[in-house]
Formats: C-alpha cells, structure tokens, sequence
C-alpha cells in the first residue's frame, strides 16, 4: 500500500456539492497530464538506468505541464512566503521542484500498471478538487488533487491522500527549520539534501 501511495504523491476544504468536468475544466486539465505520465512510466524504451535521464526529463514535463510548482513552493512557505523577494521566491521554487523530484520520481518508476478513475470534481471559485481512484489488483486508494486556476489554465498545487496533505507535511517540516535557522538556513538544507541525490545517483 505504500508503495501505491508513492505512486501519485509525486504528486475537503471545499463546498459538497458535485460539478461534472466541462471543457477546460479541471478533470480534463488533469486527465491529459496523468494518462500521459503512465504512458511514460509503462514505456518499454525508457527502462533501465541507461534511460534514467532521459525517462525522468520526460516525466518532470510531463508533471510540469499540471503542477503548478509556484503555488505548491508559496503554500508550503506560508507566511514566510511573504518576507522574501521575488529572486528568492524564484530559487525556492527550483529547490521545491527539484527536491519533489529527487524524493518522488524513482517511487514512480515503481510503477506496475495500476489504473486510474476520475471520480468526481468540487469547484469553488478558482479552486477545486478531482477525487480519484488508484486502482491496483482490486484495491481503491482514494486521491484527491487539489488545484487552482493559473491564467485560465486549472493546475495542481497540492495532493491530499488518505487525510496526508503534501503541502502540509512539508509545510510542518520546513516550519521547524525556519524557526531554528531563518529561511537562509532552509535554503541550505534543501540545497544539500538535493546534492545528496546527485551524489547517489553517480
């Protein structure tokens, strides 16, 4: 089971009431995005370490194109968000976007032909949610994408599985370091961590 978690968290605030998925709306922004991403994951000719570089490129556009890293990075700074300026709201996001893929794309070449079904859409405002269903030798994982519109275009910013919101896990995570170290010292931490990764991957 928690390997089927990992899968789509590479990845309940909002009004009950059911909105079916119109044109441009935010099942079908993200249908294309998550068809797409297994498309890449079940490909043959991107296996194998030889392919790595070229399967993950692929799959961070893939994400890229229905994540919206800004809103994610901004989310999880909080207030702190705020009190920087718009040079390191920029690095952050790069640190945020990249640390997401240091963390989460080798669980998603885990991938074994698990299905996805759409659910249901809740929209209010310029926000919504897409509940899915993961599902894997008969077993359904709920998921639901939480997302907002960006230029008229419905993008993810966080994903909330089984109660675990992504935002907010990091959120809790970096409240601490920031309290302890500033936000310079988050930075460092984040920097080094993703240096981690290259080191292992070499």
């Amino acid at each position: 089971m928690i390997k089927i978690i990992y899968v789509f968290t590479l990845l309940l605030i909002f009004s009950p009431a059911y909105v079916s998925g119109g044109e441009n709306g935010p099942t079908d922004t993200l249908k294309p995005v998550l068809n797409e991403l297994m498309a890449i994951l079940g490909d043959k000719s991107l296996e194998g370490d030889e392919n790595l570089v070229k399967r993950r490129s692929k799959i961070m556009i893939s994400i890229g194109r229905g994540f919206n890293f800004k809103e994610m990075s901004k989310r999880v700074l909080g207030k702190t968000w705020r009190t920087i300026d718009d040079q390191q709201k920029e690095y952050f996001t790069e640190l945020m976007t990249k640390l997401l893929e240091n963390v989460y794309v080798g669980k998603l070449e885990g991938y074994s032909d698990q299905t996805v079904e759409f659910v249901a859409e809740k929209i209010k405002g310029d926000r919504a949610q897409v509940t899915t269903f993961l599902v894997d030798k008969g077993m359904k994982l709920p998921v639901h994408y939480i997302m907002k519109t960006a230029e008229e275009l419905w993008l993810v910013y966080d994903i909330n599985i089984e109660g675990v919101s992504l935002v907010r896990n990091y959120q809790q995570q970096f409240k601490s370091i920031i309290r302890k170290e500033k936000f310079e010292g988050l930075v460092k931490v984040l920097e080094e961590k993703n240096r981690s990764f290259l080191k292992a991957e070499n």
